[in-house]
């Protein structure tokens, strides 16, 4: 009982709490949701003040843009005004312009023909006057016209004439003489010595032992020599020496240094002979060098290539009718630079090409041409100028196109024709321009030639008769051809064919 009382009381106790706590949570609902429902109705009130407040300020905005839109609107409208009034003021002005433009056209169509009428006129009476002037005279108006413009072509022609003999005349006195004063300024200052040598061409022996030393068993030595050098070793009765015989100086020289090392050693063998010849090719072109960087230095030319100082130097052992050709670059150099700053002339491109303008002698044995040709075409391959090439090719024409390679031209003519800068016996020279000229004579319709110029040019005299132009330009050709393939001569040689036909009377 007690038990069962217990347990009836403890289960009323707990369904009264829990009674009691389910009536405490729906009242704390209750009111939150009371309070909730406040607070949104509040939160409503606010947000549509607050749009009523937004509608109020978005209608004052539109009213304020409104105004402003209206005021902009009118000043146009009031601009437009003003433009349309001003664009009719123009309108107005323009029409009045274009109306005294028209009264202006027909004032000039009136006084234009006003002026045609005259005209007309003018050309009436001149016909008249015309007619009577040709009664009067004799001539027509084209006849008299012509005589006019005869008699004036003639006073012009006279009068230019009289202008250029004038102008001749007073040129060649001041030209003559201020080119006597340059020249002869220019060779004083230069004064250099004049050298005159002669390549070695023959090797002194100690005894006539050594030449059978030299030949060696069954020729071998002389072979080696001979195939080492390129040179032909004529070894004959002459005491005490043998003679090498080359037309490339360098080789000579290479020749010459091997056999007197040869000599000198005592060891002559192919081996032995090889070994000379290759120090001794060594030898010659340290001098070349070194010779060709002396000349650069005695003729104050700088920045040249490397290759055309070794080539220059090999002019060193050249000679032209007994003067070396290296000397003879440097005082062509030194001239042309003086003449060149005698008469405003590019003074580096003269002394340049005057140091180079006979390099082409240096390859003459290698390459085909005329040396001034070959010297030109080897120094544009080092990119020397074209203004220095031009030169180099021209100081042996008779055509030149600049000052420079007419101041290079005179400068190796005055070189060349220095008192004892050549050496030439009277017998070869006379030969040689009888050969010239034998070689120009020997053509059908050749009446006279002569060889000028020391033998750079023949003349040839033709019977005009028998020979036409058309044959003129032929027979020079032919001549040309002749004379490279017969003759050997240094530089060029020009030929000239003329022909002239002459009508004699005489009046008795």
């Amino acid at each position: 009982m007690d038990l069962a009382l217990t347990a009836v009381i403890t289960a009323l106790l707990v369904g009264s709490v829990a009674g009691g706590l389910i009536y405490l949570r729906g009242a704390l609902n209750s009111r939150r949701q009371e309070a909730a429902r406040t607070a949104a109705e509040q939160q409503i009130r606010r947000a549509e003040a607050r749009s009523r407040e937004i509608l109020l300020e978005a209608k004052e905005q539109g009213i304020q843009t409104r105004t402003a839109l209206e005021a902009e609107i009118r000043a146009e409208r009031q601009e437009i005004q003003r433009t349309e009034r001003r664009v009719e003021q123009r309108e107005e002005t323009l029409e009045k312009r274009s109306n005294s433009l028209e009264e202006q056209a027909r004032s000039q169509e009136r006084l234009q023909e006003q002026i045609e009428a005259e005209r007309a006129e003018l050309e009436e009476v001149r016909a008249r006057e015309n007619e009577r002037l040709e009664e009067i005279s004799g001539l027509s108006a084209s006849d008299a016209r012509q005589m006019l413009m005869n008699r004036a072509e003639e006073a012009v022609q006279f009068d230019l004439a009289r202008r250029y003999r004038d102008a001749e005349v007073e040129a060649r006195e001041h030209s003559e003489g201020l080119a006597r004063e340059i020249l002869a300024g220019a060779i004083q200052r230069l004064a250099s010595d004049v050298v005159s040598e002669r390549s070695v061409s023959t090797v002194p022996l100690p005894n006539d032992e050594m030449k059978g030393r030299l030949i060696g068993r069954e020729g071998r030595n002389i072979r080696a020599i001979e195939a080492a050098t390129g040179v032909d070793l004529i070894i004959d009765d002459t005491p005490d020496a043998v003679t090498i015989s080359c037309f490339d100086p360098i080789r000579r020289e290479v020749a010459r240094i091997a056999l007197g090392q040869l000599i000198q050693d005592g060891r002559i063998h192919p081996t032995r002979v090889e070994d000379q010849v290759a120090k001794a090719r060594s030898e010659v072109d340290e001098t070349v060098r070194k010779a060709g960087e002396q000349a650069l230095f005695e003729a104050n030319v700088k920045g040249m290539h490397p290759e055309l100082v070794k080539i220059a130097g090999r002019l060193k052992f050249r000679y032209s009718y007994g003067e070396n050709v290296l000397r003879h670059s440097v005082e062509v150099s030194l001239l042309a630079g003086m003449m060149a700053a005698e008469i405003g002339a590019n003074v580096n491109v003269c002394k340049v090409a005057g140091f180079l303008h006979d390099i082409g002698k240096a390859l003459t044995h290698e390459v085909e041409g005329p040396h001034a040709e070959i010297g030109a075409d080897l120094v544009l391959k080092y990119n020397v100028p074209q203004q220095i090439a031009d030169p180099i090719r021209q100081h042996h024409d008779s055509e030149m196109t600049t000052t420079e390679a007419f101041i290079v031209s005179a400068a190796d003519a005055i070189s060349a024709a220095r008192p004892g800068a050549r050496r030439d016996t009277l017998e070869l020279y006379v030969r040689r321009m009888q050969e010239l000229e034998d070689a120009a004579r020997g053509f059908a319709g050749v009446e006279r030639c002569f060889a000028i110029q020391a033998g750079r040019e023949v003349r040839v005299m033709v019977q005009p008769d028998t020979v036409d132009d058309a044959a003129c330009a032929v027979l020079a050709r032919d001549i040309t051809k002749r004379i490279e393939t017969t003759l050997s001569y240094p530089g060029q040689i020009k030929v000239v064919v003329i022909r002239e036909s002459r009508s004699v009377e005489v009046a008795h």
